[in-house]
C-alpha cells in the first residue's frame, strides 16, 4: 500500500482532461473525477476510458467509475476515522445510503466523486470548471447537498 505520493500531483491543476488522456475520451458533459484519478495513479480495472471513446491504446486506458476504484482499496473507512498520519490516500464523497463498508461496496449512482488526498489537499476534476482543482477537506465535503452527505477515505489499491 503507496503510504506517500510519489507523483507531482500540483502539476494536474488547472489541467483539462484532454491533457490526461491519450484515449480521445474528453467529453465535457461527462464525469471525469475517477478516470482523473485513474490516469494519474495508473488504475487500470473494470470499466475504462478506451471503452468509451474506441480509440487509444489499451495499455494506457484508465478506470473511469468511482464505485470500481472504491471497491479496490485495502482500507475504506469514514473521513473522520482516518489516521492523522495518513498524508496520502483516496477522497470519496457520497450519501451514506450509498455505501456499504462491511461489503466494501459503493453502490452506481450518479452522485459520487473522487479525489486524492495528498498532504491536507484534495485534487479533484471538477466537472462543472473541466479542470483538476484542489480544496481542503471541509469544503470537499461540501460537494453534495444533503444531510446524508459522507466523505470516506480509501487507502491506495495496488
Amino acid at each position: 500500500m503507496a503510504t506517500t505520493c510519489k507523483i507531482n500531483i500540483k502539476q494536474y491543476l488547472g489541467s483539462n482532461i484532454s491533457a490526461l488522456c491519450s484515449n480521445s475520451y474528453h467529453k465535457s458533459t461527462d464525469n471525469h473525477c475517477a478516470h482523473f484519478v485513474s490516469h494519474v495513479l495508473g488504475f487500470r480495472y473494470g470499466f475504462k476510458c478506451k471503452g468509451m471513446s474506441g480509440k487509444g491504446n489499451a495499455s494506457e486506458s484508465a478506470s473511469i467509475r468511482v464505485h470500481e476504484v472504491f471497491r479496490k482499496c485495502p482500507e475504506i473507512g469514514e473521513w473522520s476515522s482516518k489516521k492523522a498520519s495518513t498524508k496520502f490516500c483516496l477522497a470519496f464523497v457520497t450519501s451514506s445510503s450509498n455505501v456499504n463498508l462491511k461489503t466494501k461496496t459503493m453502490r452506481n449512482h450518479p452522485k459520487k466523486h473522487i479525489g486524492i488526498f495528498h498532504s491536507g489537499k484534495i485534487y479533484h476534476y471538477s466537472n462543472s470548471k473541466n479542470k483538476v482543482v484542489k480544496q481542503d477537506p471541509a469544503a470537499y465535503a461540501k460537494h453534495y447537498s444533503g444531510k446524508n452527505i459522507t466523505v470516506y477515505y480509501g487507502t491506495m489499491p495496488k
